[in-house]
């Protein structure tokens, strides 16, 4: 299929202008494979990774096969985690701004559960969960799928891997037998086909090479004493100043201590790993993602359906034991047309790990040097943004434009300094250039939000 433009779809025109007006004209190759297929209704297992659009293929055949009349659940994705529920979530609504009837809800763990209930009980058109607590709304019967159309299985391969099977099947057991199945899996692995052959009707089988552009990752290696890797880190960032960047390594406690030691010599450095209760996982992410935190140190399990556009770089603080692994944290930078660095510290012992990276690329990796460097605290580069915090949110029924209309009125801030605009149930969060904070931060106080006084304060969380 060669469809290079989202107009020649047989989409609304309605949907269609939001599209182009969202600044997607061009489609992505998972969508021009599988967006035809899945118009059609027909079943479709994809491989596809995060950031190759596949969000936008399934959030737009989910809103193609709506009836706005009937507020009963059509379209169910089910996720692995609550991040990626709540980014495909977010994605969704702004493909659905063309009408203001489209009901989309999260149902995920880690949030009471009376709300959701009376969230489903008002009617909704898409829901999108992760599985424990979809079975849980399932068995207590505030969740019907008896209306359901479409059925997406967002990384299907994340949630084998963490032991969801028996649960996915239960939940699909709800579901209509005609109904249309999207499968998007990162590998085809053997668990897949047979997940495939179980809940799909003939499905049309999509393979994009997801693999990166020659040269997009500038891939470097520096062998290190253990003692040494704390400060070889504080070096790369130094050197390198990424306005972006990942840090992986491969504890929880090591995640906790590298984020201690680099906030203590002055880098905006958030952590991200399984302790942190929800509340702090979101601040994190939204302070990560609207650049208002520079430096994210994270374990694998915790970066899952982490989507970060345009990461600058992503440094290896610990190598992991599987090759694949190392591919799959490597290519989160250097997307979209863009260059990216990929950072690795190795002491010898773990020369092995390097051993089979190349085995696995079929390539050599380049060797580097660190120089000399002492952590110890300066003030270093801020991050472009800051954060502020308001005490509004989806429930008091604020939106961005509501946000960003009250920024830019009368004697505020122009729109090119407002950043992302994230919005939760009971609270949002607004990113502004530095140099502009403290005047958005006093035209917010000063002034209203959608007519009503919000408390509205700089975030400063740890």
């Amino acid at each position: 299929m060669n469809t290079a433009e989202f107009s020649s779809l047989p989409l609304k025109p309605a949907l269609l202008e939001n599209i182009e007006s969202l600044g997607y004209t061009h489609l992505t190759p998972i969508q021009a494979e599988s967006l035809p297929h899945i118009l059609e209704g027909r079943d479709v297992i994809a491989q596809a990774k995060t950031g190759s659009g596949k969000t936008a293929a399934f959030g737009i055949g989910l809103l193609s096969r709506l009836d706005l009349t009937s507020f009963r659940v059509q379209g169910l994705v089910i996720c692995p985690t609550r991040e990626l529920a709540d980014q495909v979530c977010k994605e969704i609504r702004r493909l659905a701004r063309f009408t203001q009837n489209i009901k989309v809800l999260s149902l995920c763990g880690g949030v009471p559960f009376g709300p959701q209930i009376g969230s489903l009980e008002h009617g909704v058109h898409i829901v999108v969960g992760t599985p424990g607590r979809l079975q849980e709304h399932l068995r207590k019967r505030s969740l019907r799928l008896s209306n359901l159309k479409i059925l997406v299985l967002d990384e299907a391969d994340r949630m084998l891997d963490m032991g969801f099977e028996e649960v996915i099947t239960d939940v699909i057991s709800y579901a209509p037998t005609h109904r249309q199945t999207l499968l998007f899996s990162a590998t085809y692995s053997d668990p897949i086909r047979e997940i495939s052959q179980q809940f799909q009707f003939k499905p049309i089988s999509v393979s994009i090479d997801s693999s990166h552009q020659e040269g997009a990752i500038q891939q470097h290696f520096y062998q290190i004493e253990k003692a040494q890797r704390l400060n070889a880190l504080g070096y790369l960032l130094s050197y390198h100043r990424p306005e972006s960047s990942v840090v992986f390594c491969n504890t929880k406690r090591e995640c906790q201590d590298i984020k201690n030691a680099l906030d203590n010599c002055g880098f905006s450095v958030q952590a991200l790993h399984g302790d942190l209760e929800q509340k702090h996982r979101d601040q994190v992410l939204v302070r990560f993602s609207n650049k208002s935190c520079s430096i994210l140190v994270a374990t694998d399990v915790a970066a899952r359906g982490l989507d970060i556009k345009e990461l600058q770089a992503v440094i290896n603080y610990d190598l992991p034991w599987d090759p694949e692994i190392y591919v799959h944290r490597i290519g989160r930078t250097g997307r979209a047309g863009k260059k990216g660095l990929a950072l690795s510290l190795c002491t010898e012992a773990e020369l092995n790990r390097v051993t089979a990276i190349e085995d696995y690329q079929e390539t050599k990796v380049q060797w580097d040097e660190v120089a000399p460097f002492q952590m110890s605290y300066q003030a270093r580069f801020e991050p472009p943004m800051a954060t502020l915090w308001i005490n509004g949110g989806r429930k008091d029924k604020v939106r961005p434009g509501d946000i960003l209309g009250a920024l830019t009125g009368e004697s505020g801030i122009t729109g090119s300094e407002v950043g992302q605009i994230d919005i939760f149930d009971n609270h949002a969060y607004v990113a502004i250039k530095q140099d502009s904070a403290d005047k958005a931060l006093a035209c917010l106080n000063k002034g209203k939000i959608k007519g009503r006084n919000f408390m509205v304060r700089k975030s400063q969380w740890d």
